[in-house]
């Protein structure tokens, strides 16, 4: 093995075949390693086997690496087809910037990157695998998860944001969907760090940028710059669901989802399960206040607020005050369309002060 490998991820054995582009450090500095000289590039290094899901612009496969038969998770990015020829280039370079990044972090509630390449003009990265099931599958009012462990998910989730963030690394994409959760293990894993700054600056091929509305903060709507709060923002619009089933705004229309987003405070988590503590409604009024600087200035806050919270002696009781049931409510809220990430209109970015932020890296 490779002294990069080592110390990158700490394996015993190299992989058979080097990658056209690698993940790779040189006396302390991240940078792209050259292409190998051997035939065997990419994905040839990997037997790609059935699939686990895909979304708007990518498919993840389970994979077995053939240098040591471990079980990988590799999800493709077709950025020829959702980006603008005279961007690839651009698009791709960023793509590579932000998968070393997210390499980098070594947090027990992170998905583990462990590669990342080209596949001729698009893209692939290889992530550990892990069993479970996303956190959207607890977003149904009949499927909720207990009180006591939507609060602990959310502690542990706003520490490994913290960390993150600590790193100078943004999600910019937090939601359901890319949290996965084994009930089993108690085994918990953010994923898809930096997968959603790729398309940052650029356009695609019909002139939108992707996102997830419903999640999304006002400063990340509006198209302005975003550090770790709009992360947390998103972190207590995804704790307020797995409590209620429902989102803080709602609607039928992007225009009004957005003008709700930006305007107008959600309703008080108690409006659809009135059990639950004071402590938490406040927690999560903070968490999802519309201008950055009145939000948490970190997860370790939000976290520790969190397990205050958790230390209520009446906690428990709030489980048995199930969540107001309306008739939308046998639909799961994930069908909004506005809950997925779908294509919105490039808004012109601008400033977001953030004093006392982390520098969030290029």
């Amino acid at each position: 093995m490779g002294g990069f490998w080592r110390r990158i991820f700490g394996k015993s054995k190299a992989p058979a075949a080097a990658t056209e582009s690698t993940l790779a450090t040189v006396d302390g500095a991240s940078v792209l390693a050259v292409q190998a000289t051997r035939a065997a590039v990419g994905l040839q290094g990997y037997e790609l086997q059935r699939e686990l899901g895909r979304g708007a612009m990518a498919v993840v496969h389970l994979a077995r690496q053939l240098s040591n038969g471990h079980m990988v998770a590799i999800k493709r990015l077709s950025l020829q087809r959702e980006f603008a020829a005279e961007d690839l280039a651009d698009v791709r370079q960023r793509f590579m910037r932000e998968a070393r990044a997210a390499g980098h972090l070594h947090h027990p509630d992170i998905l583990q990157v462990l590669d990342a390449g080209e596949a001729g003009e698009d893209a692939w990265i290889a992530m550990e695998f892990v069993q479970g099931k996303d956190l959207s599958h607890y977003t149904r009012a009949n499927q909720l998860l207990p009180v006591r462990e939507v609060v602990r998910i959310g502690a542990r989730l706003a520490r490994a944001l913290d960390y993150a963030h600590r790193q100078g690394v943004v999600h910019r994409d937090i939601k359901p969907a890319n949290v996965m959760l084994d009930l089993a293990s108690d085994v918990l894993k953010v994923m898809d760090f930096g997968i959603a700054r790729i398309a940052d600056g650029s356009r695609t091929r019909t002139g939108l940028v992707l996102g997830t509305p419903s999640f999304m903060s006002p400063e990340q709507l509006a198209g302005l710059k975003v550090d770790g709060r709009s992360d947390l923002y998103s972190l207590g619009a995804m704790i307020y669901q797995l409590l209620t089933g429902h989102l803080p705004h709602q609607s039928d229309s992007m225009a009004k989802l957005m003008y709700q987003i930006a305007n107008q405070t959600p309703a008080d988590v108690r409006h659809y399960r009135p059990g639950l503590p004071e402590a938490l409604a406040l927690v999560l009024a903070l968490s999802l206040e519309k201008r950055p600087e009145l939000r948490y200035a970190s997860g370790e806050q939000m976290a520790q607020d969190l397990e205050a919270v958790l230390a209520q002696p009446g906690l428990d009781a709030a489980a048995e005050a199930l969540p107001t049931v309306d008739a939308s409510s046998a639909q799961p809220i994930s069908a909004d369309s506005f809950a997925q990430t779908v294509r919105l209109n490039g808004l012109e970015a601008g400033q977001n002060p953030a004093a006392k932020q982390p520098k969030t890296k290029p």
